[in-house]
């Protein structure tokens, strides 16, 4: 099995000056990421979680080649990250939820060929990429519009697009669905599923959406205080940490708190409450029982926040 990113003993250490008086400047060392160690075969798809501060971005600024690690081995796609940065640049692709790579002013059609002449790829695969990826993610009446012109989903979707034209071997998206409506996230966790399916590229996922990790990955990496804390499939992880589920009810009329046995009420506003029950509890037979007891209006169930979990794992 190809491993597409190897990561021994990997460390990241800052050095912050704080200002303590007029004269006099203090000097902290922060461990950003310590003594990681991380084994990403290719073809995988991996999701890469953990709270804030955790240390994902940084580890990830090093698998790309933006940070020079402080301690450690690391290679991605047989290459040092620092030390063969361009050749490293051909061979990933990178999405951030939060940033576009794509020219503010400029038409998609024209960042896509800008694309096209700064990472030299033939003419022939270009045009077979661009094609594939526009009739995928439904670009076609976009080409023509300038990038500030696009929603928050259509320009994800660009910016998607953007980063596979070159045919990268990994994929590293930060937060690819945040402020996404249903239907485009949709559309990206089946584009992001079939683009693994079919090409084998391998994916790296960073994301607080614990749909976005249910419905694309097969592995799950937690790290935490800049190391792993955990690597298994998320369903042992869940398992592992027993982080209760969440029972939204809406109810006929306001009324007191909902008495049903292996439930605790942690809300309540007027006709909704909120119930908490363990992962374990078969939902389908307790929303029987409330709507057998109570006049029930409507119900919905909410997952742990990835954020409950990892906070869970470390208070154990």
């Amino acid at each position: 099995m190809t491993m597409l990113i190897e990561a021994e003993r990997l460390s990241k250490t800052y050095t912050l000056r704080k200002k303590t008086s007029r004269l006099k400047r203090e000097r902290t060392t922060v461990e950003a990421v310590r003594d990681l160690n991380l084994a990403v075969p290719e073809g995988e798809l991996l999701g890469y979680i953990g709270p804030n501060g955790a240390g994902k971005s940084t580890s990830i600024k090093m698998f790309t080649g933006i940070l020079s690690p402080s301690g450690g081995r690391l290679r991605v796609a047989g290459l040092e990250p620092i030390r063969d940065r361009k050749q490293l640049a051909r061979r990933i692709g990178v999405v951030f939820g939060q940033r576009t790579t794509l020219w503010w002013d400029l038409p998609l059609r024209d960042s896509f060929a800008l694309l096209h002449r700064m990472y030299a790829i033939p003419d022939a695969r270009f045009r077979e990429n661009l094609a594939r990826y526009v009739d995928l993610l439904d670009l076609g009446p976009l080409l023509d519009t300038p990038v500030r012109q696009l929603s928050l989903g259509q320009r994800m979707r660009g910016d998607l697009t953007a980063a596979l034209l070159h045919d990268p071997s990994v994929l590293y998206l930060d937060e690819p669905t945040i402020g996404l409506d249903v239907t485009s996230k949709m559309v990206v966790r089946d584009f992001l599923a079939e683009l693994n399916r079919e090409r084998g590229t391998t994916i790296v996922l960073t994301t607080h959406d614990l749909d976005d990790i249910e419905r694309l990955c097969r592995r799950v990496v937690v790290i935490d205080h800049g190391t792993v804390a955990y690597d298994g499939d998320l369903a042992a992880l869940r398992a592992r940490v027993a982080a209760d589920r969440t029972l939204v009810v809406d109810l006929v009329a306001p009324g007191p708190a909902i008495d049903v046995p292996g439930t605790v009420v942690t809300r309540l506003d007027g006709r909704r409450q909120w119930l908490a029950f363990p992962v374990e509890t078969n939902a389908a037979a307790l929303i029987a029982t409330i709507a057998s007891r109570y006049g029930l209006v409507d119900v919905s169930i909410r997952e742990p926040d990835i954020e409950d979990v990892v906070r869970q794992l470390y208070c154990r």
